[in-house]
């Protein structure tokens, strides 16, 4: 039963395009006529144009010249006109004009081209490259002639920026060096710190131990002489007054000793304390100055040498076309 619904539906949707589908012929149909109609009308129109077009030329060809006169006048239109040498000049003013500026703008935009990351030397082929293949275009144009003056100039500037390039890429390839620098000096001040903080508390635990029973021994004769010094039997008055002055003298050499024992741990202490000071103050610096050299090598710093290629090739360039102007 489901089945047959389905089947009656699907007829029924069928039907449904099939009259839209009538519906868009109908309206294609109608397109049709109307551009069949327009063409009519456009040829119609041409076939106008057609006899205006003949009877002009009717009365053209009664107004021509005679054969000989349109001979002559055909000859004279073929034969070859020379430009003038004021035209030669100034066409070949023009094209050095564009050739220098075409070459004076691709100069500066390589000479201002920036190598975003580090290692920049692997981009000093393709750079160089490009460099000489704007200097070779230039030279080999026939617009232009070069002249030995030139040629001394290119040489020159490829030899600095070669040789100054060259030293860039030495340079970068002390960074694997630098960094490595860097690493070890920050886990040497770590490990400084540690070994400060661990000799600091065993020195600290060796004070105590041996100030530990000198301060018991001090507190028990401070104690005792507390003890005497609140005594009032007069019998043994004389015999008191003498053992009080002996535990005072007993307190005093402990606590001379007490004295003595801490002086020397500070002292222990003040000299462990300096050096450790010392030793991370060098690997600070050590630090700070690695740090720089770091980030200098992480700075494409040969824009520099580039840029001032770029600007002695355009002086180059101009100083070619000077002269050349001068001695035409």
């Amino acid at each position: 039963m489901s089945s047959l619904k389905d089947r009656v539906k699907k007829i029924r949707s069928l039907e449904a395009e099939k009259l839209s589908l009538l519906a868009e012929i109908e309206d294609l149909k109608r397109m049709a006529d109307a551009k069949a109609n327009a063409l009519v009308d456009d040829i119609a129109s041409l076939r106008e144009d057609i006899k205006s077009l003949k009877v002009l030329m009717g009365a053209e060809k009664l107004q021509e010249p005679p054969p000989d006169v349109m001979k002559e006048q055909k000859v004279e239109a073929e034969k070859p006109q020379e430009p003038s040498p004021d035209l030669i000049k100034e066409q070949n003013v023009i094209a050095v004009r564009e050739l220098v500026e075409k070459t004076l703008d691709a100069s500066n935009n390589l000479g201002n081209q920036v190598f975003a990351v580090s290692p920049f030397s692997q981009c000093f082929d393709d750079w160089l490259f490009n460099m000489r293949r704007i200097v070779s275009e230039f030279e080999s144009s026939s617009v232009i002639k070069v002249d030995e003056q030139f040629v001394r100039d290119r040489l020159h500037l490829l030899q600095d920026v070669e040789c100054a390039l060259a030293l860039k890429k030495l340079e970068e390839s002390k960074m694997g060096e630098v960094a490595k620098s860097l690493a070890d000096a920050n886990h040497l001040l770590v490990v400084t710190d540690e070994e400060y903080a661990e000799k600091s508390t065993a020195l600290n635990l060796k004070k105590d131990l041996e100030t530990g029973p000198l301060l018991t021994r001090v507190r028990g004769l401070m104690s005792d002489v507390k003890i005497l010094e609140d005594t009032k039997n007069k019998i043994f008055k004389k015999k008191t007054a003498d053992k009080l002055a002996q535990t005072k003298k007993d307190l005093q050499s402990a606590e001379n000793e007490l004295e003595a024992v801490q002086s020397k741990f500070n002292a222990e202490q003040d000299k462990l304390h300096e050096k450790y000071e010392k030793k991370k103050q060098e690997l600070t610096g050590q630090l700070e100055s690695l740090h720089k050299e770091l980030e200098r090598l992480e700075t494409d710093t040969s824009i520099e040498a580039r840029q001032a290629a770029s600007n002695a090739l355009a002086n180059a360039v101009n100083a070619l076309v000077q002269r050349t102007s001068l001695n035409a």
